[in-house]
């Protein structure tokens, strides 16, 4: 054997791989924080944060960066917070079993230190390079999503509906991180767009993972409402964050014809894929296709205003 891993080029002397048996464990840690902090996820809200600076300032410069940094460590705290105080409910879904907790990756504790140190960064990171507003905003995301939302989920099958306000703050961070006033009437129509987009985008969710939040004793629309009621009610709210863009425009976000209507060429394509949810004739409906279709329109809608506020 060891004469056939020669021939092969196979070194087998234990000395050679020393040093890659100490990178497996860091890379297996590395790997578990970043499923702790669902960086993917968080990463979303950094777009829409570094889409309200650029709005507002017409500028890239180190100010998106920095911004979209406090709030990628807030969004990461928050994640990984989450995922502490629900430890015991991820361990009954199938979904969630093997996060880093339920499956031992992580322990409690180190989650809860990763998640301090994400907050505490992202906070001061935000007030001592961009405002004291920014940072507050963001410190309140971060109260909301973990002192409200996290257990009001677990007892009202709508909470998602006062959840999404999550969502809808942190382009107001980077609007107020780049000298904007917070309760402007366009950071606010920009919250807004955000506020009514997040709740379809975990509705269509349901329709894969519903049966699993019943199973871990979460309410869940899948109790209340029928497969196809329930694709009823995520077509009206598809349709109303089409419309919620069209604000966009109204209160003075853009003033570009062509990126009205390409806010308008966007809708209408969201508004078909909407529409398949209702057409389908049997309990199957194609809610991935219109989940990967609300994501890509929230993209575009960023694309559309960052590339308006440059030119």
């Amino acid at each position: 054997m060891r004469s056939a891993n020669i021939a092969c080029g196979v070194n087998t002397d234990p000395r050679r791989h020393e040093g890659s048996g100490l990178l497996v464990p860091a890379f297996s840690r590395l790997r578990s924080i970043v499923e702790l902090t669902k960086f993917r996820i968080a990463g979303l809200s950094t777009l829409s944060a570094a889409t309200g600076y650029v709005v507002f300032s017409h500028m890239l410069n180190a100010g998106v960066v920095t911004a979209s940094l406090g709030v990628l460590f807030l969004a990461m705290s928050a994640c990984a917070m989450n995922q502490l105080q629900d430890r015991q409910i991820d361990a009954l879904m199938e979904r969630t079993r093997h996060r880093p907790i339920p499956s031992g990756a992580v322990t409690p504790a180190a989650a809860f230190a990763v998640a301090a140190l994400l907050v505490i960064g992202g906070f001061l990171l935000l007030w001592l390079v961009h405002n004291l507003a920014a940072a507050l905003i963001g410190a309140f995301a971060v109260a909301w999503y973990n002192g409200v939302y996290t257990y009001l989920k677990r007892v009202w099958a709508f909470a998602v509906v006062p959840g999404a306000l999550i969502g809808a703050l942190p382009p107001v961070i980077g609007w107020a991180a780049a000298g904007g006033r917070p309760a402007d009437p366009r950071a606010l129509a920009l919250a807004f767009f955000f506020f009514i987009w997040q709740v379809p985008h975990f509705w269509l969710l349901l329709f894969a993972f519903g049966t699993d939040y019943e199973k871990a004793g979460l309410p869940s629309l899948t109790k209340l409402f029928s497969r196809r009621q329930l694709a009823r009610l995520t077509f009206i709210w598809m349709l109303a964050t089409f419309l919620s863009s069209l604000l966009l425009s109204l209160y003075g976000l853009t003033y570009s014809e062509w990126i009205s209507l390409g806010f308008i060429a966007c809708g209408i394509g969201l508004a078909w894929e909407a529409s398949k949810l209702v057409r389908a004739h049997s309990e199957k409906q194609p809610f991935w296709s219109a989940f990967r279709s609300i994501n890509l329109y929230a993209l575009c809608i960023m694309a559309l205003l960052v590339t308006d506020a440059m030119l």
